[in-house]
């Protein structure tokens, strides 16, 4: 801070009067010197510098506070829309509880729809806008899409929407459903979750549940109790005991029992069958009629899928007999599982719009599916078919929008010829029979023909889908603790994307709809 100085002047004479005058005579003068004068500019500039700053702040802190304003506001509207848009997906599940004929065929289907909702002391709070789409196959609804688009009336510019799927859960929820007691050995790698309405001796690795629906049982020799012994509903030596839970709900397998004469009318109309006597696809036969295939063992069709989408269909004539001991029962028998003579008949588009392949004989599958198709195997007469592993089964894409589900009214069986290292994708359902290859062996009354003996034992087994089977599964054998037949390996892992998507006409786990998928798009 700098200060002025007065400097005073006075003329001094002899006398006191003399100094009056010189007072009034000369004036008394208040002087400001030059750097007086620049001190008092310099504290204006600052003055004005720092009014300046403390504007540029205050307005930055309006400003701030202003959008922050604006920020909750619309924290606030899109938060509201989404519970709006929610509120619409649940007045569409009432709707459709209360219209069975939309779950039905789509029969009675209202979309787009748009549903006010109402705050009961506020009024109005916005409006949903809801689209509903069937996914039918073979004129029967799958499941149904609903997209629920909820706006705020406080902020309109602020939309949110939700994408829900109503279905009925399928059996696609697990890596396996069994409906017996069941032992998985230590070579087995299963991802998915793993049911049980018998007992579970869990030897091998699992990452997901592994649910028993009973608190004990007794274990035989057949599952490596020797004497027969209770055992919990889930035990073994598996590294995933955390996850073992027992006892829980049982299943009802009776729940998941496929009506094949509907499916059939189904196939006849918009699907393909194979009639044991002809092909016909979409109600049309394809070529002349032939010896009758059905009814027997040793005869049947062999189904090889093509990547583009079609299946060549092959009338098997000709089987080669080998002994083999069965799973579920232990007892010996003869399998004809080894094709030695066929013909082509056809190759055929799947319909995408009934993608149904409906034989009424015993069939063979394998290839590479594009699509999602249904292959089922059942005569509504004595006869309970089986379906034939025949090769690798692979998909064309991996993302869910291919799928194979193949249901056999008795098992679902792989061969004795088959690959070293197989992989086969899908969702395969034994529905009184049961899933497995069957013991063979080089020696003895029952052994294999000699040209088959390098193919009793194979190598590794890998299933990507499910496995529902009503009696014991089993891939591998063992001969005095030593592995002896069947797969040496075998991984689990279960298709989580066709749990969101089956096959058409895939048996439900539940009689109850609900909500398989619920995302923000």
């Amino acid at each position: 801070m700098k200060f002025s100085v007065f400097s005073f002047q006075f003329s001094v004479g002899s006398t006191p009067n003399s100094v009056t005058h010189a007072l009034k005579t000369k004036n008394l003068k208040l002087k400001t010197t030059p750097r007086a004068r620049s001190a008092r500019g310099v504290t204006v500039i600052l003055v004005l510098v720092f009014m300046g700053i403390f504007a540029m702040l205050t307005g930055s802190i309006a400003g701030y506070v202003f959008e922050q304003g604006k920020y909750g506001r619309a924290l606030s509207a899109r938060e509201q829309a989404i519970h709006i848009a929610e509120a619409g997906i649940e007045y569409y599940r009432w709707f459709l509880a209360h219209n069975p004929s939309v779950l039905q065929d789509g029969t009675g289907l209202v979309s787009p729809y748009t549903y006010q909702v109402n705050d009961p002391e506020g009024g109005n709070l916005g409006n949903a806008t809801i689209t509903a789409t069937t996914n039918l196959q073979c004129g029967v609804s799958q499941w149904i899409d609903i997209v629920s688009e909820g706006t705020a009336d406080s902020a309109p510019m602020f939309p949110r929407t939700l994408l829900v799927r109503h279905m009925r859960p399928s059996v696609a929820e697990y890596s396996n459903m069994l409906n017996s007691n069941v032992w998985a050995g230590a070579d087995r790698n299963i991802t998915g979750p793993y049911f049980s309405n018998g007992g579970i001796r869990m030897d091998g690795t699992n990452n997901s549940d592994v649910l028993s629906s009973v608190s004990t049982w007794s274990c035989s020799s057949s599952f490596g109790c020797s004497p027969t012994q209770s055992k919990p509903g889930v035990w073994g030596a598996g590294s995933g005991s955390a996850l073992w839970q027992f006892p829980v709900s049982s299943f009802d397998f009776s729940g998941i029992a496929t009506n094949f004469s509907t499916l059939k009318t189904k196939a006849q109309t918009s699907g393909i069958v194979l009639d044991p006597t002809a092909v016909f696809v979409a109600g049309v036969q394809q070529g002349g009629t032939f010896s009758s295939v059905g009814g027997s063992d040793q005869r049947g069709f062999h189904l090889v899928f093509n990547a583009n989408g079609t299946v060549s269909v092959y009338r098997v004539t000709g089987t080669s007999l080998a002994r083999g001991q069965r799973a579920d029962t232990f007892l010996w028998g003869d399998d004809y599982h080894t094709i030695t003579s066929e013909t082509l008949k056809g190759t055929y588009a799947v319909p995408s719009g009934c993608s149904l392949i409906y034989s009424e004989a015993k069939t063979w599958i394998e290839g590479t599916i594009l699509g999602k198709v249904t292959v089922v195997a059942a005569d509504t007469g004595s006869y309970a078919p089986d379906i034939i592993l025949q090769g690798n089964i692979n998909y064309v894409n991996t993302d869910g929008s291919s799928g194979l589900s193949a249901i056999a009214e008795h098992s679902v069986l792989i061969p004795l010829v088959s690959p070293d290292d197989m992989t086969v994708r899908g969702i395969f359902i034994a529905q009184t029979g049961y899933l497995g290859r069957n013991y063979y062996t080089t020696s003895g009354s029952n052994k294999v023909p000699s040209q088959y003996n390098s193919y009793v034992k194979r190598s590794t087994l890998t299933t990507n889908g499910t496995v529902v089977s009503n009696g014991r599964v089993g891939t591998k054998w063992t001969c005095g603790g030593t592995y002896c037949s069947g797969y040496n390996t075998r991984i689990d892992n279960y298709d989580r994307l066709l749990a969101f998507g089956p096959p058409p006409f895939t048996p439900a786990a539940s009689p109850d709809y609900k909500f398989v998928v619920w995302k923000e798009q």
